[in-house]
């Protein structure tokens, strides 16, 4: 018998493609042994990570706080047992269940028992495993109690408009604020919800579009998404020189105003509609005695019609009240 092993490593040792053939025959017979094997069934403990969500837990989070260990007697493949082994490393498995699924014990501790997991073992175990017994017997969850309130959605914007484009209202988002629920101490300090930033860049016509909501740790959302709009126009520039007029001067005081004139740039639909030279602007005494510095802002008395916006050049002008 030593003879002939010997004679067997040495032909090895002379030919190694020999050597190099019975390695890989070797290592294929020992993949046939492992795929067939692990395509039996074994029984085998099996455990699984579990969180609970229920939707209609009046006053409470619908998601429990806590998740418990599912220890349960399988019978499966052999890949389903390492598959689970594996995932019970990574992620809990949540299971939806109704309130009538759910017992109180006290404040926020619910429980369930062996009833309800073998109602839910497919959910947790999957379709191809076999469940034979539950060694867990009641599992508590913590549902944390939950308020609510509302709050407006503040829309983050990057706006930007091609020459002679513009638009007279702001971003407007539908719906302008959502429902914000959690436990009391996560919404104190929550008194907005920003949206993604909106990006729009060289607008030359009404833009439309959808921007997700920007998640608060803690807090649940009773929109995930708003719509936002927004109308562009083109308009048309022009500069005119307006006198600036005064109005509820007392009969015997006289105001006079440095400079008499301002450079008015008006920003109009386009084609212009209208002669923007009637546009009117003063200054009222009673705004002049409200001033402390002697200095006021001329207010529109008449825009003619097209008129989007304006810009006065200066914007302020110093006021001096003489006696007649």
């Amino acid at each position: 018998m030593k003879r002939l092993l010997y004679r067997l490593i040495e032909s090895w040792k002379n030919d190694g493609r020999d050597w190099v053939t019975f390695a890989l025959c070797l290592l294929l017979a020992f993949s046939i042994w492992l795929i067939h094997n692990l395509t039996l069934d074994y029984s085998d403990f099996l455990t699984v990570q579990m969180t609970v969500r229920c939707d209609n837990i009046e006053g409470h989070a619908v998601r429990s706080a806590n998740s418990c260990d599912v220890v349960a007697r399988c019978r499966t493949s052999g890949y389903n047992i390492i598959r689970h082994a594996r995932a019970f490393r990574r992620s809990s498995v949540e299971v939806p269940m109704d309130r009538q699924s759910l017992t109180h014990k006290s404040g926020e501790s619910f429980y369930i028992t062996r009833k309800e997991l073998n109602e839910a073992a497919h959910l947790l175990y999957g379709e191809k495993v076999n469940v034979e017994y539950f060694l867990s017997d009641t599992l508590y969850f913590r549902f944390p109690y939950e308020t609510h309130k509302r709050v407006p959605v503040f829309p983050v914007r990057s706006l930007s408009f091609a020459p002679q484009y513009m638009s007279l209202d702001d971003l407007n988002v539908e719906p302008d604020s959502v429902t914000v629920y959690g436990e009391p101490y996560h919404l104190e300090n929550v008194d907005r919800i920003f949206t993604e930033t909106i990006k729009l860049q060289n607008l030359k016509a009404s833009a439309a579009g959808v921007a997700r909501l920007e998640k608060v740790k803690g807090v649940r959302l009773s929109e995930n998404e708003v719509h936002y709009s927004i109308d562009v126009m083109r308009y048309v520039e022009v500069i005119r020189d307006v006198p600036i007029d005064v109005i509820n001067v007392p009969d015997d005081k006289e105001l006079m105003i440095y400079p008499s004139k301002a450079e008015v740039i008006f920003r109009c639909v386009f084609p212009l509609v209208s002669d923007v030279s009637l546009a009117e602007f003063y200054i009222d005494y009673n705004d002049y005695i409200g001033s402390r510095s002697g200095k006021c802002i001329p207010s529109p008395g008449f825009l003619p019609e097209g008129v989007l916006e304006y810009e006065l050049v200066p914007e302020i002008f110093e006021c001096v009240l003489t006696e007649k």
